[in-house]
């Protein structure tokens, strides 16, 4: 619809114009006050007949132009419910990914984790070491002060 030449964008903006005043108070106004003048105009000596031909021909001729203007309305609807569903199924997607990479990121927090208690296990394993070999080395100072 975006590559539509101007005389279309025209046309739907009349329907759409045209469509939006057929349900609106304005519209209920206007038929009212014409099906008056109709049905009064026998009074002012106009042939009922051609009255009633009149009613009738614009009766008929505005059920036809109603049933276009109802198929246009479900037709722009489902138009916009296609496009609806194609942003909704794009988001889900999107979504799915970000959940993938929330998966990933929790994945390698775990393995962060894993090897920060490594370190800590290596690090007291260093630490027990370190007080080991400065009880030799005392040890050693010791012994060495004796001979």
């Amino acid at each position: 619809m975006e590559n539509q030449p101007p005389k279309n964008q025209i046309l739907e903006h009349l329907a759409s114009l045209l469509t939006s005043w057929i349900g609106s108070p304005s519209s209920l106004l206007a038929h009212t006050i014409f099906f008056v003048i109709i049905l009064i105009l026998p009074g002012f000596g106009v042939n009922t007949e051609k009255v009633l031909l009149i009613l009738t021909t614009v009766v008929s001729l505005e059920a036809i132009y109603l049933s276009i203007f109802i198929q246009y309305s479900v037709n722009k609807s489902a138009s916009k419910l296609s496009e609806v569903a194609e942003d909704i199924e794009d988001v889900t997607e999107d979504l799915e990914e970000v959940s993938a990479d929330v998966e990933d990121i929790s994945e390698n927090l775990e393995e962060l984790q894993e090897d920060i208690d490594e370190v800590d296990t290596q690090k007291n394993s260093y630490e027990k070491l370190e007080k080991q070999a400065e009880a030799l080395l005392n040890e050693l100072r010791s012994l060495k002060n004796k001979s």
